[in-house]
């Protein structure tokens, strides 16, 4: 299912800039700080036209334990995102706002580790910041998002215990990118 959406989402956004050849199209890549600091991955691609910007996104993330419930730990999620942000000025660069659909992944354990549950969540996003380009087409991109969950398991059995999944999840971070 999440390789599937995945790769239909890729393909969309792909597809969507076929045949736009002028020079308001481009093609670009991100990195995001703060998965890496919480021991997984991020990636994204994605097709620039106008204003507009579909990206693709893959990410793996361990949850900390000081924003879990207590009594939880090990929740690991893989986050699969198809979203369209929108540039408020030319060129990819300057203030943007974009919502997305996500798909998470996720397992999760109590601090007594006997067992491994896992839930799946669909998510709406909403994101916004603002990209910098320090050289070239090299950029900085400090941002914000809301993550509501829409659909997917609200309570997970693990140990005898209930792990309430959050109905929003706030985030900040800061991405590295570059873009032809």
């Amino acid at each position: 299912m999440k390789v599937l959406f995945f790769s239909i989402s890729l393909i969309f956004f792909l597809g969507l800039s076929y045949g736009q050849t002028d020079h308001k199209t481009t093609v670009g890549f991100e990195l995001d700080a703060v998965p890496y600091i919480f021991k997984g991955y991020y990636g994204s691609v994605w097709v620039g036209h106008d204003h507009f910007r579909y990206r693709a996104v893959i990410t793996k993330i361990e949850t900390p334990d000081f924003v879990l419930e207590d009594g939880f730990t090990n929740n690991e999620m893989r986050v699969y995102a198809a979203i369209v942000d929108y540039f408020f000025k030319p060129s990819f660069e300057g203030w943007w706002i974009g919502p997305g659909l996500e798909y998470w992944d996720a397992k999760i354990q109590t601090d007594a580790e006997l067992q491994t549950a896992e839930y799946n969540n669909i998510i709406f996003t909403i994101g916004g910041g603002y990209v910098w380009k320090f050289y070239k087409n090299f950029y900085l991109n400090p941002w914000v998002a809301g993550h509501l969950r829409v659909a997917g398991d609200k309570e997970v059995m693990v140990d005898q215990s209930t792990f309430e999944t959050p109905v929003f999840i706030p985030e900040i971070s800061l991405k590295l990118g570059w873009h032809f």
